[in-house]
């Protein structure tokens, strides 16, 4: 075939009007489509013959192997559809493929979700007469359609990130665009091909031409259940906060003990590295320190049943915490420029050098309260500034963990006594150590600035550690 592609994809889901959209596109002498190539149950079309010479146990065997046929396919342009549970292997090839030309069919989710419940109680996925309609009714329920929703939201989540990562576009389609012949023939030329449709085919009849209020039974409580259903996420928190990968040196192992500590930059790592030497009685040079991703696969495998664990702080603590020991500190050599930068470019209320008895606690609480302003926009990345893993979100910090291994224990700060005892004792230490006592952040404590603005606003910056974890106010 001549043209920018050599093979297509209808990325669509069941009841999206997809079997009309291919059989318009079989009407073509250019173009084979050839059902649902991958779907797990069958190859094509149920009880259908071998695609392009390839049968379903040899699809089953090696995927990839119909999906060369069908690129490679020199008689016609062919393509097939593709839907959210059909094989995942192909999915990567398929979306790696600049050649294959990408048709993204969606139809209203709650029209789609209630004709795909008729057709499961009907048992009827097509109709070409209207003398072999099945008809039914059915109930709607919420929990459902919440599941049904995700499920749709995730995979075409997948193929838009598909798409943006590798700089491809794709061809936009709605159920009711598929009555309209020009929409369909700007289909035809976006693949690229030399003739057009001259009508819609006419074969394929809509199912369900009634309105949801004659197909639900319980039509007034779905709608009730719809109102409280937000499908544009209008509470979801938006977060712009780069990615982080594990940092892995950053990571530490008891010199004993089968025991790893993920710390979060921010936390009380120093008391819980100080109570991780006195578990087995070792100095703080004993204990295992800037591991590199092999050695800490060396040290899991030879540490047998061991186990991992982070702290979390609350966020007015942390940032308190971040605050005093990196930014008012002006030893902190690796934090001086950031400091030059938040004095001069952004204006905050820092003193020039080394806190002196000038600097009392009206002074520390403005300059806190403008370091959390910052804080807000930097994590929006609206700073020049990099979004340090000490002021990240702990969610942040903690989805970086993910990517090598995650930690088998979270636990929190307020709560450390009691759970680092449990942690040691099940892993044999019956007499566990009590963790140090915290020390006051210098050279003002958080106690002595707190009120409902501190909190007000630092919540409002780590929204998503709140809802994520339930943080409540710090006192």
């Amino acid at each position: 075939m001549t043209g920018p592609f050599r093979s297509f994809v209808i990325f669509a889901e069941m009841r999206t009007g997809s079997n009309f959209l291919e059989a318009n596109l079989n009407a073509l002498s250019t173009v084979a489509c050839h059902g649902e190539a991958f779907n797990t149950n069958f190859i094509g079309y149920p009880n259908n013959a071998p695609i392009l010479g390839v049968d379903q146990q040899q699809r089953d065997d090696d995927p990839l192997v119909l999906l060369e046929a069908i690129r490679t396919d020199v008689t016609q342009l062919s393509g097939f559809r593709y839907f959210h549970d059909h094989d995942p292997r192909v999915f990567g090839p398929i979306m790696s493929d600049v050649t294959c030309a990408k048709i993204i069919l969606t139809r209203n989710p709650v029209e789609s979700f209630v004709s795909w419940k008729i057709a499961q109680a009907t048992g009827q996925w097509k109709l070409q007469d209207l003398k072999a309609r099945k008809s039914a009714s059915v109930d709607f329920d919420i929990g459902d359609f919440e599941k049904y929703v995700q499920r749709l939201q995730a995979f075409q989540m997948r193929v838009r990130s598909g798409l943006q990562t590798s700089g491809q576009t794709a061809f936009h389609l709605g159920y009711d665009d598929l009555k309209e012949l020009d929409v369909i023939n700007g289909l035809v030329r976006f693949l690229g091909l030399p003739d057009e449709l001259e009508a819609l085919d006419t074969k394929l009849k809509k199912q369900n031409p009634s309105p949801l209020s004659a197909l639900v039974r319980n039509y007034d409580d779905m709608r009730a259940a719809l109102a409280g259903f937000d499908p544009f996420d209008l509470d979801r928190t938006p977060y712009f906060e780069p990615r982080r990968g594990p940092n892995v040196p950053s990571y530490v192992a008891a010199a004993q003990s089968p025991l790893l500590f993920l710390p979060i930059k921010g936390g009380p790592q120093d008391r819980v590295i100080a109570w991780m030497a006195q578990l087995d009685n070792v100095a703080l040079a004993d204990l295992k320190y800037r591991m590199k991703q092999k050695a800490l696969r060396s040290w899991k495998r030879n540490a047998s049943g061991h186990r991992s664990f982070t702290v979390l702080r609350h966020p007015v603590a942390r940032a308190h915490a971040v605050f005093c020991e990196y930014i008012l500190n002006t030893e902190q050599t690796k934090y001086l420029k950031i400091r030059h930068m938040l004095r001069r470019r952004y204006h905050l209320p820092l003193p020039e050098n080394a806190c002196d008895q000038s600097y009392d606690v009206d002074a520390h609480r403005t300059a806190f309260k403008a370091f959390v302003r910052f804080l807000k926009g930097n994590l929006a990345g609206q700073t020049a500034i990099r979004v340090d893993g000490a002021w990240c979100t702990q969610s942040q910090s903690l989805a970086g963990f993910g990517e090598l291994c995650f930690p088998d224990h979270i636990l929190r700060e307020d709560e450390l006594e009691r759970d680092l005892a449990a942690l040691a004792t099940s892993i044999g230490h019956l007499d566990p150590p009590i963790i140090p006592a915290p020390l006051p952040d210098e050279p003002i404590s958080l106690a002595q600035i707190y009120d409902d603005e501190v909190e007000a606003l630092v919540a409002d910056v780590y929204q998503r550690d709140y809802l994520n974890f339930g943080f409540s106010r710090w006192a």
